[in-house]
């Protein structure tokens, strides 16, 4: 008998394709639903070829036999939102409806057939917080709603709100993950994430674009630690109900990454600071630092990220 197909919402979208095949090749059946607005076809080029997957080309909110896809699926791994800084500033509306209305529906179909949700959420729910090292338990400090920067923070902590009343109040069976900068082959420089603009820059000899004063910090994950992290937390029963983070410890400042990324990539290119109001407009505001706790993971999947930073530079400079 054929086992139940997990499905992947985002499935064509960096860390969705990447999960997509770890899953295909461990023998899973896979189902992707993605509209293709932020991911590409083209990442799925292998799981196309596979006939154990299939690939619904829709929002979520628009997939018409989801309720039953869901019912039948031993999982859904929900990955599909807005993408990227530059999108949230440029399109705060469909931002907030996106990650609010969307993962709604996939809470909703789960809570009828009680199916299993991952939910990926992302490290800037942790908004200012002045803290060192960011760990699940901590208060939270978000910025005023007149800065748009801080809706998609919002958003996606209502996710993580709305996931866990559905795991005490309906009995879906939720886990969350808080994904820190993953990164690696993939990743488009069209929605603002750093490592992809450097290389893309790098690669033409144009300046490397540094916001601020390029003394803020990031940890970077590589995507096969991060797709690691999620399938064992997958299998974790412990995990449920749980919200855990998923990224690299090891930080780096900005402006040291951006040398980083001219030496790895054998660039002539040089790096420009950048006003943050050049960049995005009065009053936007970033984080100094963001390293996570990683001692969540651990004692639940025994797992911490293995690659480096130059292990991720030289990975993207073969690319």
């Amino acid at each position: 008998m054929q086992s139940k197909p997990i499905i992947v919402t985002g499935g064509a979208g960096f860390i969705g394709s990447h999960l997509t095949d770890r899953l295909l090749e461990a023998g899973e059946q896979v189902v992707a639903v993605d509209d293709l607005s932020t991911g590409s076809r083209s990442n799925l080029e292998s799981a196309e070829r596979h006939p154990r997957f299939s690939l619904r080309a829709c929002r979520v909110s628009d997939c018409e036999d989801l309720e039953s896809l869901v019912a039948g699926a031993s999982m859904v791994v929900h990955l599909a939102a807005a993408v990227g800084v530059e999108q949230v500033m440029r399109s705060p509306v469909r931002t907030i409806e996106t990650n609010l209305g969307e993962t709604e529906v996939v809470l909703a179909a789960a809570a009828r057939s009680r199916t299993p949700v991952l939910l990926a959420s992302t490290s800037e729910v942790y908004g200012k917080s002045p803290k060192p090292v960011f760990s699940e338990t901590d208060d939270l400090m978000i910025g005023p709603s007149t800065l748009g920067r801080w809706s998609y923070a919002c958003s996606k902590l209502m996710d993580e709100f709305l996931a866990l009343a559905y795991h005490r109040e309906r009995g879906v069976p939720v886990r969350i993950v808080r994904f820190f900068n993953t990164v690696g082959p993939r990743q488009s420089a069209a929605y603002g994430m750093v490592i992809p603009r450097f290389v893309e820059a790098a690669r033409a000899g144009r300046p490397l674009r540094v916001y601020g004063d390029g003394c803020q910090s990031r940890c970077f994950c590589h995507v096969a630690d991060s797709v690691e992290a999620v399938l064992r937390l997958m299998r974790c029963p412990e995990a449920l109900g749980q919200v855990v983070n998923v990224g690299n410890d090891q930080p780096v400042q900005i402006r040291e990454l951006a040398d980083r990324v001219i030496r790895a990539m054998g660039s002539t290119s040089t790096f420009e600071l950048v006003p943050y109001e050049t960049a995005f407009g009065a009053g936007f505001e970033d984080m100094r630092h963001r390293r996570p706790s990683l001692d969540l993971l651990e004692r639940l999947t025994g797992f911490r990220p293995v690659r480096s930073l130059d292990e991720i530079l030289q990975d993207l400079a073969r690319g």
